[in-house]
Protein backbone atom coordinates (compact mmCIF):
# COMPACT_ATOMS: atom_id res chain seq x y z
CA UNK A 1 0.00 0.00 0.00
CA UNK A 2 3.14 2.12 -0.04
CA UNK A 3 2.90 3.08 3.56
CA UNK A 4 5.79 4.49 5.66
CA UNK A 5 4.58 4.15 9.13
CA UNK A 6 2.82 1.22 10.73
CA UNK A 7 -0.59 2.66 11.67
CA UNK A 8 -4.09 2.51 10.60
CA UNK A 9 -6.67 4.34 12.02
CA UNK A 10 -9.44 2.79 13.46
CA UNK A 11 -12.53 3.78 11.33
CA UNK A 12 -14.27 5.38 14.11
CA UNK A 13 -17.93 6.33 13.28
CA UNK A 14 -18.51 9.96 14.31
CA UNK A 15 -15.06 10.58 14.53
CA UNK A 16 -13.02 9.29 11.68
CA UNK A 17 -14.04 11.39 8.58
CA UNK A 18 -11.93 12.74 5.26
CA UNK A 19 -9.82 15.25 7.29
CA UNK A 20 -8.46 13.11 9.73
CA UNK A 21 -7.81 10.06 6.74
CA UNK A 22 -5.94 11.97 4.74
CA UNK A 23 -4.00 13.55 7.48
CA UNK A 24 -3.03 9.75 8.74
CA UNK A 25 -2.60 9.27 4.99
CA UNK A 26 -0.10 12.42 4.79
CA UNK A 27 1.85 11.28 7.86
CA UNK A 28 2.62 7.62 6.11
CA UNK A 29 0.20 5.50 7.62
CA UNK A 30 -3.46 4.11 6.49
CA UNK A 31 -5.91 6.86 6.84
CA UNK A 32 -9.55 5.30 7.18
CA UNK A 33 -12.92 6.83 7.04
CA UNK A 34 -15.45 4.97 8.96
CA UNK A 35 -19.21 4.39 9.14
CA UNK A 36 -20.51 3.53 12.24
CA UNK A 37 -24.12 2.60 13.48
CA UNK A 38 -25.89 5.61 12.05
CA UNK A 39 -23.60 4.92 8.67
CA UNK A 40 -25.42 5.26 5.09
CA UNK A 41 -24.26 5.61 1.58
CA UNK A 42 -25.76 9.06 1.64
CA UNK A 43 -23.18 9.50 4.46
CA UNK A 44 -20.10 8.18 3.17
CA UNK A 45 -20.32 10.48 -0.52
CA UNK A 46 -20.51 13.24 1.60
CA UNK A 47 -17.24 12.03 3.80
CA UNK A 48 -15.53 10.98 0.46
CA UNK A 49 -16.42 14.41 -1.26
CA UNK A 50 -14.30 16.14 1.70
CA UNK A 51 -10.94 14.42 0.79
CA UNK A 52 -8.26 17.17 0.16
CA UNK A 53 -8.02 17.36 -3.67
CA UNK A 54 -4.51 15.04 -4.44
CA UNK A 55 -5.05 13.26 -1.19
CA UNK A 56 -3.09 9.85 -0.51
CA UNK A 57 -4.95 6.91 -0.99
CA UNK A 58 -7.77 5.85 2.54
CA UNK A 59 -9.62 3.24 2.97
CA UNK A 60 -13.03 2.68 4.16
CA UNK A 61 -14.66 0.67 7.07
CA UNK A 62 -17.78 -0.45 7.54
CA UNK A 63 -20.27 -1.60 10.08
CA UNK A 64 -21.21 -5.68 8.98
CA UNK A 65 -25.20 -5.71 9.53
CA UNK A 66 -25.07 -2.02 8.72
CA UNK A 67 -24.05 -2.61 5.26
CA UNK A 68 -26.27 -5.65 5.04
CA UNK A 69 -29.22 -3.14 5.85
CA UNK A 70 -28.17 -0.57 3.32
CA UNK A 71 -26.82 -2.87 0.30
CA UNK A 72 -25.87 0.73 -1.56
CA UNK A 73 -23.85 1.54 1.38
CA UNK A 74 -21.34 -1.22 0.30
CA UNK A 75 -21.23 -0.30 -3.78
CA UNK A 76 -20.61 3.46 -3.05
CA UNK A 77 -17.38 2.04 -0.91
CA UNK A 78 -16.04 -0.62 -3.69
CA UNK A 79 -16.59 2.08 -6.45
CA UNK A 80 -14.58 4.33 -4.53
CA UNK A 81 -11.76 2.04 -5.50
CA UNK A 82 -10.15 2.62 -1.22
CA UNK A 83 -6.61 1.40 -0.99
CA UNK A 84 -8.45 -1.12 1.97
CA UNK A 85 -12.14 -2.17 2.86
CA UNK A 86 -12.91 -2.80 5.87
CA UNK A 87 -15.85 -4.84 6.92
CA UNK A 88 -16.19 -6.20 10.27
CA UNK A 89 -19.07 -7.24 12.74
CA UNK A 90 -20.73 -9.76 11.15
CA UNK A 91 -20.98 -13.27 9.69
CA UNK A 92 -21.83 -12.71 6.22
CA UNK A 93 -19.02 -12.87 3.38
CA UNK A 94 -20.00 -12.50 0.20
CA UNK A 95 -18.80 -8.44 0.40
CA UNK A 96 -14.92 -10.59 0.19
CA UNK A 97 -15.82 -11.46 -3.51
CA UNK A 98 -17.24 -8.43 -4.24
CA UNK A 99 -14.43 -6.20 -3.34
CA UNK A 100 -11.80 -8.59 -4.54
CA UNK A 101 -13.75 -8.55 -8.26
CA UNK A 102 -13.46 -4.90 -7.80
CA UNK A 103 -9.78 -5.47 -7.45
CA UNK A 104 -9.25 -4.40 -3.44
CA UNK A 105 -7.77 -5.80 -0.58
CA UNK A 106 -10.03 -5.79 2.19
CA UNK A 107 -10.00 -6.57 5.88
CA UNK A 108 -12.15 -7.59 8.96
CA UNK A 109 -12.03 -7.33 12.74
CA UNK A 110 -11.99 -10.54 14.36
CA UNK A 111 -11.79 -11.12 18.40
CA UNK A 112 -10.66 -14.80 19.10
CA UNK A 113 -8.63 -17.60 16.43
CA UNK A 114 -11.69 -19.16 15.33
CA UNK A 115 -13.00 -16.02 14.09
CA UNK A 116 -9.43 -15.20 12.18
CA UNK A 117 -9.67 -18.53 10.26
CA UNK A 118 -12.81 -18.12 9.56
CA UNK A 119 -12.12 -14.67 7.99
CA UNK A 120 -9.17 -15.83 6.34
CA UNK A 121 -10.90 -18.95 4.68
CA UNK A 122 -13.71 -16.98 3.27
CA UNK A 123 -10.85 -14.73 1.99
CA UNK A 124 -9.85 -11.64 3.92
CA UNK A 125 -6.48 -10.09 3.30
CA UNK A 126 -5.47 -8.47 6.34
CA UNK A 127 -7.46 -9.34 9.98
CA UNK A 128 -7.02 -6.52 13.02
CA UNK A 129 -6.72 -7.88 16.32
CA UNK A 130 -9.23 -6.60 18.34
CA UNK A 131 -8.82 -6.77 22.12
CA UNK A 132 -10.86 -6.77 24.66
CA UNK A 133 -9.50 -3.00 25.61
CA UNK A 134 -10.28 -1.43 22.96
CA UNK A 135 -13.17 1.27 22.42
CA UNK A 136 -15.96 1.12 20.91
CA UNK A 137 -17.86 -2.29 19.61
CA UNK A 138 -15.96 -5.68 20.07
CA UNK A 139 -16.07 -8.73 22.21
CA UNK A 140 -14.68 -7.87 25.34
CA UNK A 141 -13.19 -11.46 25.71
CA UNK A 142 -9.53 -11.65 25.27
CA UNK A 143 -6.50 -9.04 25.36
CA UNK A 144 -4.64 -7.65 22.81
CA UNK A 145 -1.30 -8.94 23.30
CA UNK A 146 -2.65 -12.97 24.37
CA UNK A 147 -5.33 -12.35 21.10
CA UNK A 148 -2.58 -10.65 19.21
CA UNK A 149 -0.03 -13.56 19.94
CA UNK A 150 -2.62 -16.47 19.34
CA UNK A 151 -4.01 -15.22 15.82
CA UNK A 152 -0.27 -14.36 14.43
CA UNK A 153 0.63 -18.13 15.83
CA UNK A 154 -2.80 -19.08 13.41
CA UNK A 155 -2.62 -17.77 10.65
CA UNK A 156 -0.60 -16.72 7.12
CA UNK A 157 -2.47 -13.18 6.63
CA UNK A 158 -1.07 -9.71 7.80
CA UNK A 159 -2.19 -8.86 11.40
CA UNK A 160 -2.84 -5.51 12.91
CA UNK A 161 -3.22 -5.34 16.64
CA UNK A 162 -6.36 -3.38 17.97
CA UNK A 163 -7.10 -2.07 21.53
CA UNK A 164 -5.08 -0.35 24.24
CA UNK A 165 -2.65 1.10 21.72
CA UNK A 166 -2.52 4.59 22.40
CA UNK A 167 1.74 4.96 23.24
CA UNK A 168 4.54 4.70 21.85
CA UNK A 169 5.17 1.98 24.15
CA UNK A 170 2.04 -0.03 23.00
CA UNK A 171 2.96 0.59 19.50
CA UNK A 172 6.34 -0.78 20.14
CA UNK A 173 5.21 -3.79 22.43
CA UNK A 174 2.71 -4.87 19.36
CA UNK A 175 5.20 -4.49 16.68
CA UNK A 176 8.13 -6.50 18.43
CA UNK A 177 5.10 -9.27 19.07
CA UNK A 178 4.85 -9.41 15.66
CA UNK A 179 1.94 -7.43 14.12
CA UNK A 180 2.08 -5.86 10.81
CA UNK A 181 1.29 -2.60 12.21
CA UNK A 182 -1.39 -0.85 14.87
CA UNK A 183 -5.06 -0.07 14.61
CA UNK A 184 -5.15 2.82 16.63
CA UNK A 185 -8.68 4.70 17.82
CA UNK A 186 -9.16 6.43 21.02
CA UNK A 187 -5.68 8.39 20.46
CA UNK A 188 -6.29 9.64 17.17
CA UNK A 189 -9.89 10.48 17.99
CA UNK A 190 -8.75 13.32 20.08
CA UNK A 191 -6.78 14.95 17.17
CA UNK A 192 -7.64 18.07 15.84
CA UNK A 193 -8.64 16.58 12.36
CA UNK A 194 -10.92 14.15 14.20
CA UNK A 195 -14.64 14.86 13.83
CA UNK A 196 -14.93 14.02 17.67
CA UNK A 197 -17.24 16.67 19.10
CA UNK A 198 -15.16 19.18 21.17
CA UNK A 199 -16.77 18.06 24.63
CA UNK A 200 -16.38 14.43 23.87
CA UNK A 201 -12.64 15.49 23.51
CA UNK A 202 -12.12 16.94 26.27
CA UNK A 203 -13.48 13.71 28.03
CA UNK A 204 -11.11 12.15 27.02
CA UNK A 205 -8.20 13.94 27.14
CA UNK A 206 -9.30 14.12 30.90
CA UNK A 207 -10.20 10.20 31.49
CA UNK A 208 -7.87 7.62 33.39
CA UNK A 209 -7.36 4.37 32.14
CA UNK A 210 -9.35 3.01 34.50
CA UNK A 211 -12.68 4.79 33.71
CA UNK A 212 -14.19 2.83 31.04
CA UNK A 213 -16.51 -0.09 30.81
CA UNK A 214 -18.71 -1.94 28.49
CA UNK A 215 -22.09 -1.03 27.80
CA UNK A 216 -25.17 -1.78 25.76
CA UNK A 217 -27.59 1.13 27.33
CA UNK A 218 -26.61 3.49 24.10
CA UNK A 219 -27.49 0.87 21.46
CA UNK A 220 -30.94 -0.18 23.27
CA UNK A 221 -32.04 3.37 23.50
CA UNK A 222 -31.12 3.99 19.54
CA UNK A 223 -32.66 0.85 18.76
CA UNK A 224 -29.17 -0.05 16.65
CA UNK A 225 -29.62 -3.93 16.12
CA UNK A 226 -26.37 -4.87 17.36
CA UNK A 227 -26.19 -8.33 19.70
CA UNK A 228 -25.55 -8.62 22.75
CA UNK A 229 -21.92 -10.58 22.62
CA UNK A 230 -20.48 -6.74 21.23
CA UNK A 231 -21.35 -4.31 23.68
CA UNK A 232 -19.28 -0.79 23.33
CA UNK A 233 -16.70 0.13 25.67
CA UNK A 234 -17.28 3.78 27.41
CA UNK A 235 -16.06 6.21 28.86
CA UNK A 236 -17.50 6.46 32.86
CA UNK A 237 -18.40 9.70 34.47
CA UNK A 238 -17.35 10.98 38.03
CA UNK A 239 -20.22 8.85 39.51
CA UNK A 240 -19.08 5.66 37.73
CA UNK A 241 -21.94 5.74 35.09
CA UNK A 242 -21.63 5.48 31.11
CA UNK A 243 -21.35 8.53 29.27
CA UNK A 244 -21.68 7.85 24.97
CA UNK A 245 -18.19 8.63 24.56
CA UNK A 246 -16.18 5.70 23.14
CA UNK A 247 -12.78 4.98 24.54
CA UNK A 248 -10.43 1.93 25.22
CA UNK A 249 -8.14 1.43 28.41
CA UNK A 250 -5.32 2.92 26.26
CA UNK A 251 -7.31 6.66 27.39
CA UNK A 252 -5.50 7.50 30.17
CA UNK A 253 -2.42 7.54 28.41
CA UNK A 254 -4.10 10.51 26.32
CA UNK A 255 -3.25 13.98 27.30
CA UNK A 256 -2.59 16.60 24.59
CA UNK A 257 -4.71 17.52 21.67
CA UNK A 258 -2.22 17.77 18.47
CA UNK A 259 -2.38 17.42 14.97
CA UNK A 260 -2.05 13.52 13.80
CA UNK A 261 1.13 14.04 12.17
CA UNK A 262 2.65 15.31 15.14
CA UNK A 263 1.62 12.35 16.80
CA UNK A 264 2.66 9.94 14.35
CA UNK A 265 5.69 11.19 14.19
CA UNK A 266 6.22 10.77 17.98
CA UNK A 267 4.82 7.71 17.96
CA UNK A 268 7.31 6.43 15.31
CA UNK A 269 10.18 7.92 16.73
CA UNK A 270 9.77 6.67 20.37
CA UNK A 271 9.07 3.69 19.17
CA UNK A 272 11.69 3.22 16.62
CA UNK A 273 14.01 4.31 19.67
CA UNK A 274 12.54 1.18 22.30
CA UNK A 275 12.62 -1.67 19.40
CA UNK A 276 16.00 -0.03 18.76
CA UNK A 277 17.21 -1.41 21.98
CA UNK A 278 16.82 -5.17 20.99
CA UNK A 279 18.11 -4.72 17.86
Amino acid sequence: MGLTVPIVNAPMGGAAGARLAAAVASAGGLGMVGMGSAGSAEALRAELAGLPHGAAPIGIGLVGWVAERDPVLLDVAVAAAPALLSVSFGDEWSWVAKAHEAGLMVATQVADVGAARRAVEAGVDVLVARGAEGGGHGAPSIGTLPLLAEVLDSVDVPVLAAGGIASPRALAAVLAAGAAGAWVGTALATCTEALTPPAARDQLLAAESNQTATTRKFDIAAQYPWPATLPERVLLDAVGEPTPVNAGQGVGAVRTQRAAGDLISEWCSQAADLLGRWA
